[in-house]
């Protein structure tokens, strides 16, 4: 799986350092290595997009690093791509050493994984699964701002699955602890996943069932009721959270209007 970059490959680069992309002009870099000055670096083939491969570089910081973040509203294949390749970017780089004996390890030539040649441990890249649920309420949707985003966008709860818990418990959990409120009708929708650092997002739509909300301060700066046409600051396109909320204010016009 990895490789010596020569003059004549192209394609899309990955280039990572520290969970940072190497994106000139906002873009990610695509051309010949050599338009690149990446001949001779070491290189992964993360897939293919648009018929051309995608590489994965790990480099010293360049200049116009930036999060992943700035690829969301892209192509969702391009965003998953480039997220893979931050993942396992920092996944080798983190698993130089055997966690168990302490000796160097090398990468599987079969599959995304770290071998300690001492005591035949094998890494995979962890990935921690998360909830988030959009809440309808008749015409309107719980939305809050969390404390972690101080630009005023309001969005959808969610968090962490815990240790022995089922994604449903998960989602009964997380919206009692950071709004008050209990929930009905639970269902699937969809799943993104989510390199910040190392989630996958599990999407659910649900219902009001009982409860006041009290937000929990430690996540939550607001929490409210908005009607589905009066609506604030969103996620941007391309996030399953804007999308969970476009769903339901879809059903919500279809009942309302």
């Amino acid at each position: 799986m990895d490789r010596i970059i020569e003059k004549t490959e192209h394609g899309w680069w990955i280039v990572s350092h520290q969970q940072k992309l190497w994106l000139p002009q906002g873009e990610v870099p695509y051309g010949s290595a050599a338009k690149f000055d990446l001949v001779g670096q070491s290189a992964l083939l993360l897939g293919e997009w648009q018929g051309d491969p995608v590489w994965l570089v790990q480099q010293p910081r360049r200049h116009d690093m930036a999060s992943v973040r700035q690829l969301i509203d892209r192509e969702p294949g391009l965003f998953q791509l480039a997220g893979r390749g931050v993942q396992l970017g920092e996944f080798y780089r983190s698993h130089k050493y055997c966690g168990y004996c302490g000796h160097p390890m090398q990468p599987s030539q079969t599959e995304w994984a770290m071998l300690c040649s001492h005591c035949r441990e094998r890494y995979y890249p962890q990935i921690a699964p998360c909830v988030i649920v959009a809440i309808r309420r008749d015409d309107a949707l719980l939305l809050a701002r969390h404390v972690r985003h101080r630009n005023g966008v309001h969005t959808v709860l969610a968090g962490f699955v815990e240790v022995g818990e089922t994604l449903e418990q998960a989602v009964a959990r997380e919206v009692m602890e950071e709004s008050g409120i209990t929930i009905k009708n639970l269902r699937y929708v969809a799943s993104q996943p989510w390199p910040f650092p190392q989630s996958l997002m599990t999407a659910f739509m649900a219902e009001y069932d009982s409860g006041d909300i009290a937000i929990d301060p430690q996540e939550l700066l607001s929490a409210g009721w908005f009607r589905y046409d009066d609506l604030p600051l969103l996620p941007p396109p391309g996030t399953v959270a804007r999308r969970l909320i476009e769903d339901t204010v879809a059903i919500c016009r279809a009942e309302y209007e």
